[in-house]
């Protein structure tokens, strides 16, 4: 509000004006001197002191509410409560507090929340009440339930405060988050009617914020006496995966698994954009052990049939394995920063930081031979920032590393070939991983880098058997159909198909650059010679001339596959010195940023 004085007003009398009026309207008020743009005095109203007329309190009614949200904050009955130090897990409002509690721990007494005592990074929590009726004794005719003695009938075991699911809000290493939460106190973490019904919100409530999702797991399925109203319904379990479908790719979805997850439990951690599995904790799978032996006659206990190393290792469901609670909140506080709150927006930045090693050692560290192992990590640190490089599905389809990073501390996508792992031939579930990782930085925005040195895609029965082709196609199809930036480096061999999949130069990348030990061929050297000359070669009856023609032969065929052919024919873009190589791609990756792309307008692929 702006208030005109005369001239002759002083600098005193314009401020006790401005507090007067402030205190006495409620609002700014600027005190000017006619015809001055500049006030003279400001002043705010100041925050009001309670009571001021009003001498009302909160009463009984407010006391009882209180009380009740007490004891739903109890969880499940005592006895169950007390096994989970045993189990190695926390009560579910303890694993909140460790998530959201931040530094300040759980709220003051000054806060809106103390009376509850909500981790200081929960901004709300829905449903408390969910259930109310079915077991609380203040619940609305639960009184009739009262034996002669005034006690209720509803015992210890029949504790079900919020219906075994919390759902809410918070603020994660400064996001805005959902999260849901299982209370394995009540009913083993079981879905029932009302937690479906509060999930299913916070999934479409998701879909209006675009924020990300926090699914804290601990779950043992559906309540199988209690599945008329929400199994089978339109807004019942099954609408978990509809929507879990419909998030996917629109924002992050990220799932920590902390028991046993079965059944319809198993498929919200497979449906997340990431999985973290905790060890000695969690399993998943699509039966009990039981189940399994009653159906098939496998006599299997839970940790060989869906625990962290069978996920790790064999399905690929799991992408990280976290040593405990506490280690699996730091896995994810790390993932998180490599994320954009929604598709459409792009991934955090970061001030950048030096790479781990030098890159003046790239060129001695790749050797001239093109099947000698080295290890790509030692590559991408002398890429990356120093400490960025987080990787995924480490166990899983090692012949190729999928991570992330940061270079020039933008995020980045990496697929790398592993020469360390059967000389970085792509095997069908180093395929399908890659296809998955680079689906996810695509909807993501996270430009991808690939890292080139593959013999191609494995040959031989069992890999025909395992789905090479199905799932080298997938792996093909993502390359094509990612929108990012890309950008392709040629390390060294890159032989067959396997150029194809690693963004090559007919997958529209930004560029493709190559190092002088690259080789860009249909196969290698050895494979060539064997294809063309044997029989040529096996005419030759001296053995040191056979040799030495095969030699000849060999370095021929390598100098119409070297990189400087390539380069020559303008099949790649560049040669760069590897001591160059980080600069080289920080600045693409920054010139390329915004670039536009786009597919043919169709409703989708066929390729799944």
């Amino acid at each position: 509000m702006k208030v005109h004085v005369g001239a002759a007003a002083t600098p005193e009398e314009a401020e006790a004006i401005a507090k007067s009026l402030a205190e006495h309207l409620g609002v700014d008020v600027d005190v000017h001197i006619e015809g001055e743009e500049t006030p003279l005095a400001s002043a705010e109203p100041s925050e009001p002191s309670y009571p001021l007329d009003d001498d009302l309190g909160p009463t009984d009614r407010e006391r009882d509410l209180r009380a009740e949200i007490a004891d739903i904050r109890e969880g499940g009955p005592e006895k169950y409560r007390d096994r989970l130090s045993e189990q190695g897990k926390l009560f579910v409002r303890d694993r909140l507090d460790l998530w959201f509690g931040g530094e300040g721990g759980t709220r003051g007494a000054g806060d809106a929340s103390a009376a509850d005592g909500d981790p200081a990074g929960v901004k709300f929590e829905d449903g408390k009440f969910a259930a109310f009726d079915d077991w609380h004794p203040d619940a609305p005719g639960r009184g009739d339930d009262a034996d002669e003695d005034g006690e209720d009938d509803a015992g210890d075991g029949d504790r079900l405060p919020g219906d075994g699911l919390l759902t809410g809000a918070a603020e994660f290493e400064g996001r805005d988050v959902h999260f849901m939460a299982n209370d394995f106190t009540v009913k083993a973490g079981s879905m029932a009617s009302k937690g479906v019904e509060k999930f299913l919100r916070m999934q479409q409530r998701a879909l209006k914020t675009g924020n990300p999702l926090l699914y804290l797991m601990d779950s043992s399925g559906g309540r199988i006496d209690q599945q008329t109203g929400f199994f089978a319904n339109r807004e019942g379990i099954g609408k978990y995966y509809y929507n879990h479908s419909m998030l996917s790719g629109a924002v992050p979805q990220i799932c920590v698994l902390y028991g046993p997850c079965i059944a319809g439990a198993a498929y919200t951690p497979v449906f997340a954009d990431f999985t973290v599995m905790v060890e000695d904790m969690s399993a998943m799978a699509i039966a009990s052990p039981r189940m399994v032996e009653m159906v098939t006659g496998e006599e299997i206990d839970l940790e060989e049939l869906g625990g962290p190393r069978v996920h790790a290792e064999e399905s690929g469901s799991a992408d990280l394995i976290a040593r405990d609670e506490e280690h699996a909140r730091e896995l994810v506080a790390d993932l998180i920063g490599y994320l954009p709150d929604r598709a459409g927006e792009k991934p955090p930045r970061r001030e950048t930081k030096p790479p781990k090693f030098s890159p003046d050692g790239i060129d001695e560290l790749i050797p001239e031979a093109p099947n000698r192992p080295y290890d790509v990590h030692d590559l991408i640190d002398r890429i990356a920032d120093a400490e960025s490089v987080f990787e995924l599905k480490e166990g899983y389809g090692p012949e190729i590393v999928t991570a992330f990073c940061r270079i020039d501390g933008r995020p980045v996508g990496v697929v790398a070939n592993q020469p360390t792992e059967r000389s970085g031939a792509i095997f069908p579930d180093a395929a399908e991983k890659a296809a998955e990782f680079i689906w996810t930085c695509d909807a993501y925005e996270i430009p991808l880098l690939y890292l080139c040195d593959t013999p191609g895609f494995m040959a031989g029965s069992q890999v025909e058997k395992d789905a090479i082709l199905e799932k080298g196609k997938k792996m093909i199809y993502a390359t094509s159909s990612a929108t990012v930036p890309k950008q392709t480096v040629v390390v060294r061999k890159a032989y067959g198909a396997g150029i194809y999949a690693m963004g090559g130069p007919a997958y529209d990348p930004e560029s493709v650059i190559g190092l002088p030990s690259g080789e860009i061929g249909i196969m290698g050297p050895e494979a060539a010679i064997n294809a063309v000359y044997a029989r040529k070669l096996a005419e030759i009856d001296d053995p040191e001339e056979r040799a030495a023609e095969e030699e000849r032969l060999r370095e021929e065929y390598r100098e119409g596959i070297d990189v400087h052919r390539m380069a020559s024919e303008v099949v790649i873009d560049e040669i760069v010195p590897p001591s160059d190589l980080r600069a080289e791609l920080a600045a693409r990756f920054d010139f390329y940023e915004d670039v536009q792309k786009d597919l043919p307008d169709k409703k989708h692929g066929t390729v799944l």
